[in-house]
């Protein structure tokens, strides 16, 4: 009897421990988006406000308010800075989360042009973008004929944008920042800025 109580206690451990682990697996979500909004970046080097518009690029913004509200970027770092050109994020510090989230949405008409300050989601050819983001540093109105839609724009803390440690330049390797995630660039680009909270700000 006791050992057939003490089987059963361990089976009901083993239970709990995969519920536990399948509960806490990050889930991608995908609610609509306000027609307009603003987020707050809260960077290393200050604050940086965004002004979204969903009409600019739906798909986009919807992708980008979800990951916002799921706290996507919390600890993301800025892990590619082209001075002059954009600064670029979204690779998750947890590679389970940016594994989570790693879904392609379809492209969206380019509504809004990628001129200095603008937001907008990296690609790699058509209908592949999932959370990799970029801010412009300048006017880039090239992308637009590449299909880079632009979708909200820094309208406070442009002065913090251009601040980011650019040291490393694109030396961190995209591959293992998806694997490993913070781990990997803590260790080999400790200098980077990053996101501290991401946040949805309360209308006024």
């Amino acid at each position: 009897m006791k050992s057939f109580i003490a089987s059963f206690c361990v089976l009901t451990t083993v239970f709990a421990a995969i519920t536990a682990v399948s509960c806490s697996k990050p889930k991608l979500t995908n609610e609509t988006a306000p027609a307009s909004f603003r987020v707050n970046l809260d960077t290393t080097k200050g604050p940086v406000i965004v002004q979204i518009t969903r009409a600019s690029a739906p798909l986009g913004v919807d992708r980008f308010y979800n990951m916002v509200k799921a706290k996507f970027l919390d600890g993301a770092r800025f892990f590619r800075v082209v001075p002059g050109f954009v600064v670029q994020f979204g690779l998750a510090g947890d590679p389970a989360m940016t594994s989570a989230w790693d879904v392609p949405i379809q492209d969206d008409p380019v509504l809004m042009s990628n001129r200095r300050g603008t937001l907008t989601f990296a690609t790699k050819g058509p209908n592949t973008r999932t959370t990799q983001l970029f801010i412009n540093l300048g006017n880039n109105q090239r992308l637009d004929a590449q299909h880079f839609s632009a979708f909200g724009t820094v309208v406070s803390g442009m002065e913090y944008v251009d601040q980011i440690y650019a040291a490393d330049g694109q030396n961190p390797q995209q591959d293992l920042i998806e694997q490993q995630g913070n781990s990997y660039l803590d260790k080999t680009f400790p200098h980077l800025d990053y996101i501290k909270t991401a946040r949805i700000m309360p209308d006024n």
